[in-house]
């Protein structure tokens, strides 16, 4: 058989049989390794500048409290909203910021209120971009049965740039400065604008409603929060990206202060990670059905935290980066898993709400969790701030397992109706 032949046989996945999903996982592909690239050069800049892990969780607040203020209102005009076109017009905004940070920093001008306000910028992008995204896989994909396997194919994507974005990031950092992982991410959003334009979008039936925007907020909280399950998987990502997820911010702390190294520390423990999470994303391309999600949402936060607390104990190089593995592999089991099963049962016509409260739970509950791990590690240290985030995960995933048996008596019937189980 020759190469040609090989190459023909090769099965892709069902999701990227679809030309429209094709085009967003290549644009996305290449930008989210230059989101990566960014994160970690700006917490290394900040730390440069500062030398101090409250500055870090600042930062980190800064970023991210926009999104926690304007997520409900954007689920609420993202399902009235074009979403494709929603999309094309955050990207070119989250392009323009990075390249205003890079020239800043390429004339070396650049100072930490400077990061503070296009942090500030970047996340109110952000609350219109997640959500707009998220909500957005289901009309790329041809048919609704691959839309669990697009969603994994997502984690896989952004895990994957997770993986080369750091790495490539702390080498950039150590030879030639931060300032050209920035330049090189708001190039990168060229890709993404390319291939959202280059789409053939079948237009969204968007039913006409006289509901005032304030109502359908309303109408989105009751719908989520009334329902258990979906109530117990927004709340339990809640609390793990507020005690799990702050770990990001203190890992500058860790590369230098604790393990004694520089950027190229920061890159491959930043990388470690996203080798876990990328681990993971793999495993559920390979599931066939939600079925089953809600044992692996159950557990994978104790995955999570007993990396913590291995990553805070740990003194030595090769050790921090075996945690950091099982730190991303218990993230993504999470959060991919919830956002498969959340997709696979809300109402279209809900779908931007819902996701915008998922987006928020993450993106808008991280800062507060930055700010106090910030602080805290100023007291406490961070070993300690970050062991009692990994206590804090494990505390929560044993209480959501308590919850499980009930939680999987409430779904049953649905998937009874979709025909995931007889």
């Amino acid at each position: 058989m020759n190469l040609l032949a090989k190459i023909k046989s090769i099965k892709l996945p069902p999701a990227l049989k679809s030309r429209n999903y094709r085009l967003f996982f290549a644009g996305q592909g290449i930008s989210l390794i230059g989101n990566w690239m960014t994160q970690v050069a700006t917490i290394w800049l900040v730390y440069h500048l500062s030398d101090s892990p409250w500055m870090l969780g600042v930062v980190g607040f800064t970023s991210q409290i926009p999104t926690l203020i304007l997520l409900p209102f954007a689920g609420v005009l993202i399902d009235r909203w074009n979403r494709h076109r929603v999309i094309v017009v955050t990207q070119i905004l989250a392009m323009v910021q990075s390249l205003a940070l890079a020239f800043l920093a390429l004339t070396g001008v650049v100072n930490i209120w400077q990061i503070l306000v296009l942090s500030f910028f970047q996340g109110a992008v952000n609350a219109f971009d997640a959500p707009a995204r998220q909500a957005f896989v289901p009309e790329l994909v041809e048919k609704k049965e691959d839309l669990a396997n697009a969603i994994a194919i997502n984690a896989s994507m952004f895990n994957g740039a997770r993986l080369i974005g750091p790495a490539i990031a702390g080498l950039l950092i150590a030879t030639v400065g931060s300032s050209y992982c920035f330049l090189i991410d708001g190039i990168s959003y060229i890709a993404v604008i390319l291939g959202l334009l280059a789409m053939q979008i079948k237009p969204r039936t968007i039913a006409p409603t006289n509901t005032k925007p304030l109502e359908r907020l309303k109408e989105g909280f009751v719908y989520s929060f009334g329902f258990p399950p979906i109530r117990a998987i927004l709340l339990l990502l809640a609390l793990v990206s507020f005690a799990g997820m702050s770990h990001t911010v203190l890992v500058p702390i860790f590369a230098t202060k604790i393990l004694h190294g520089g950027p190229e520390t920061l890159g491959f423990l930043m990388a470690a990670s996203g080798v876990g999470a990328f681990s993971g994303a793999i495993y559920l391309i390979g599931r066939k059905s939600v079925v089953g999600l809600g044992k692996l949402i159950a557990i994978s936060p104790a995955i999570m935290g007993f990396g913590l607390i291995g990553f805070g104990l740990s003194r030595v190089l090769w050790l921090s980066l075996i945690m950091m593995l099982f730190v991303g592999l218990g993230f993504i089991l999470q959060f991919a898993g919830g956002n498969t099963f959340l997709q696979t049962i809300v109402e279209d016509d809900k779908r931007g709400r819902v996701m915008s409260l998922y987006t928020m739970a993450f993106f808008g509950v991280s800062p507060f969790g930055n700010l106090v791990a910030g602080g805290l590690a100023t007291y406490i240290g961070a070993p300690n701030t970050v062991i009692l985030g990994g206590i804090i995960c494990i505390l929560g995933a044993a209480f959501f397992t308590k919850q499980l048996p009930g939680l999987r008596k409430m779904i049953r019937p649905m998937y009874e109706k979709m025909g995931l189980i007889s």
